[in-house]
């Protein structure tokens, strides 16, 4: 039997380790195939956690994901089951190197005095991509912070002066409801669609500074129809839902860049609501595009999703039923097409 001893910093940070109702530690013990329990340590001046089991390995693993656990707890000074699944995976994967540096660079301060930072490490790839590249494309499912982060770093350029506005847009699609339904004028009607960027914005700026900054045209949120003929000078813009554009639209909009300004795309081209037999902008600027010189593309996956913990599984399922759906019809088409040959 292997021990290993986690020491913590207080009580207090023992007991958000475990989690409520032990919660946490369940999660640690299910995936190693450990045991985890409290451990008066006087060296510590206040507990530690003991690790215990008859393989050695699974005790280092399960010791190093409380290790990082802890070093979020004292960051956050709370941990969430999300926390606790993602340190997991990236143990168990080999990939726990890459964990360091995650609790690193604040990108900005909320309103109410919340540090906004990269939580996984494909989102701190992808802010230091949007960094260092005057194009990004940020791909991936819903619930991985590419609007969240990109609006975050605009309003980080915009308090740095690096840039003179915030320029933010969308494609006007419909997701099975028509514009034409919804009440009111052209503004009321798109406002729907715009909703995550303002929400975004409120959460970093406030409702004031944000109110000032519509009215001074600072920050400016508009319809990506609106961007035609325009090159933006010293702007930070983002092209949220990317994936409901059509190609013509997507180049349209990359070559509204002008000097001194910053742009970051995002979408998840696995839930387009574009026309059926219509072509992704998205997804041909990613292929035309490759290899160009300061334009990045960053691809997220499952893992990065920081909703609830539900959120990955759902996806993770909805993967695995495209995937074998399609290998169902690669199958029948061959079968189909030997029964004509014949």
């Amino acid at each position: 039997m292997t021990e290993k001893v986690i020491l913590t910093d207080s009580i207090e940070q023992t007991a958000i380790l475990f989690g409520g109702y032990d919660a946490n530690i369940r999660l640690i013990e299910e995936a190693f195939g450990v045991t985890a329990a409290t451990k008066d340590s006087e060296s510590a001046g206040g507990n530690a956690v003991s690790v215990s089991g008859p393989d050695s390995d699974r005790v280092e693993q399960a010791a190093e994901a409380l290790l990082y656990l802890k070093r979020i707890a004292a960051l956050n000074g709370r941990l969430t089951e999300r926390d606790v699944d993602y340190v997991i995976g990236m143990v168990r994967d080999g990939k726990s190197a890459e964990l360091e540096g995650i609790d690193g660079d604040c990108i900005c301060i909320t309103t109410r005095g919340k540090p906004i930072k990269a939580k996984t490490v494909g989102q701190k790839r992808y802010v230091s991509l949007i960094r260092d590249n005057t194009v990004v494309m940020g791909v991936g499912p819903a619930g991985t912070g590419k609007t969240f982060l990109a609006v975050a770093m605009a309003v980080k350029a915009l308090r740095a002066k690096q840039v003179s506005r915030i320029i933010l847009t969308r494609p006007a699609v419909e997701a099975g409801e028509k514009l034409g339904y919804l009440p009111g004028d052209l503004q009321n009607k798109i406002d729907p669609y715009l909703r995550p960027l303002y929400d975004a914005l409120f959460e970093m700026l406030g409702s004031d500074t944000y109110q000032k900054n519509i009215e001074r045209g600072v920050i400016e949120i508009a319809p990506l129809a609106y961007m035609r003929g325009r090159t933006l000078d010293d702007s930070f813009i983002i092209l949220d839902e990317a994936q409901n554009t059509t190609p013509e639209q997507m180049k349209m909009f990359l070559t509204r860049l002008g000097s001194g300004s910053k742009a970051v795309v995002t979408g998840d081209i696995t839930q387009t609501d574009l026309p059926r037999g219509t072509r992704s902008g998205l997804v041909e600027a990613i292929k035309v595009l490759d290899g160009i010189e300061d334009i990045a593309v960053h691809r997220f996956t499952e893992r990065d999703v920081v909703r609830h913990r539900l959120v990955q599984r759902i996806i993770t399922a909805y993967e695995k039923y495209d995937r074998e759906r399609a290998e169902k019809e690669k199958n029948n088409e061959g079968k189909s097409y030997r029964f004509h040959k014949k």
